[in-house]
């Protein structure tokens, strides 16, 4: 398919359609041929303009308004704007330096990285970015680390090959001594360290009961609580929620409606970031998302690592007229600066 449409696209209409997409991003207004002669420096006229927008009509990349003799790009228009004829190096100097010191920020756990990510990328495009850190169940246990607080009361902290970290607090019906505890934190590891969580395909119980002389009362807690901690789902965190109303897609009652109810629904806004591929930034525009809650907008999503291991997702949602250029040269520069440190 996309053979056949570069057969269609001259090297002329490519700068018209180009052209169209960036003045109708710039504006929110329909495009003239006026317009485009003007502002865009395309080397010819009116008349030559508007012959190359109708065709680009009749192949489907553009639409026209009921109000205006303008254009304005169809879904598949801005498809092929993305795929073929963006500018991935949309990002200023001044831009650079702010995201490169956001990202020396210091982090204690890796779930923060992603939320400075997150809202970095909110602010330098003003669109509203959504997180997630990795899936806990997709990784390695590295390590198992039990503390004694009070003679009924431990803490225990999950620490993931990806630098997930996990902490949790468990309570006894029975009093448990330090010695108990180091026993456990050896056994604990023997049996679970480098296990992927997702493979563990028998109960916790079977990996120790076998070999911890403790009663039940206090193995059977500890194992309930890592469990469920390890099995909860990951926060989701908003960045800019409030930078999509400035838009003026957004006027529209229903757009807004709809967009307060995606981000309102944790499930929706999960299945959204964990579609596409691991290794690529994913865009979806308007009809090809998934979810029909998401037929009016515009998602793109990329997964990041550090160290070549899966740190979390984040992803933009805003409408089809997104600044794709924008959007995707700061996605791939934080995914660069992010890989440097490995």
């Amino acid at each position: 398919m996309l053979k056949e449409v570069k057969k269609l696209l001259d090297e002329r209409k490519k700068k018209v359609l180009q052209a169209i997409v960036e003045e109708y991003i710039n504006t929110a207004e329909p495009v003239s041929s006026n317009a485009l002669t003007q502002s865009h420096g395309l080397a010819c006229s009116s008349a030559t303009i508007r012959n190359e927008m109708s065709e680009l009509e009749k192949s489907g990349f553009l639409d026209k308004t009921h109000t205006s003799s303008g254009r304005i790009p169809s879904a598949k228009g801005y498809r092929y704007y993305v795929d073929e004829l963006l500018n991935d190096k949309d990002i200023s100097l001044e831009e650079i330096k702010y995201i490169s010191s956001k990202l020396e920020t210091k982090v204690n756990e890796i779930e923060d990285l992603t939320k400075i990510a997150a809202n970095t990328i909110s602010e330098v495009t003003h669109y509203t970015t959504v997180s997630i850190g990795p899936k806990a169940t997709t990784q390695l246990i590295e390590e198992i680390k039990f503390v004694l607080l009070g003679t009924r009361m431990m803490m225990a902290v999950i620490l993931t090959d990806s630098g997930l970290v996990k902490e949790t607090i468990i309570k006894f019906d029975e009093d448990i001594n330090e010695k108990q505890v180091e026993t456990m934190n050896y056994m604990f590891n023997n049996k679970l360290k480098n296990q992927p969580i997702e493979t563990i395909d028998r109960p916790l119980e079977e990996y120790l009961y076998d070999e911890m002389t403790y009663s039940v009362n206090v193995i059977k807690p500890i194992i309930e609580q890592i469990k469920k901690v390890l099995e909860e789902d990951n926060k989701i965190y908003l960045e800019g929620t409030n930078k999509s109303f400035d838009l003026p897609e957004f006027n529209s009652l229903e757009v807004a409606k709809n967009f307060v109810n995606i981000l309102d629904t944790k499930e929706l806004v999960a299945d959204m970031l964990n579609s596409g591929f691991a290794e690529d930034i994913n865009v979806y525009i308007g009809e090809e998302n998934e979810k029909q809650e998401l037929k009016d907008f515009s998602v793109v999503t990329f997964k990041h690592k550090v160290n070549g291991k899966d740190v979390g997702t984040i992803g933009i949602i805003g409408p089809k007229r997104m600044d794709y250029s924008k959007v995707i040269s700061v996605m791939k520069y934080i995914n660069k600066k992010l890989n440097d440190k490995d």
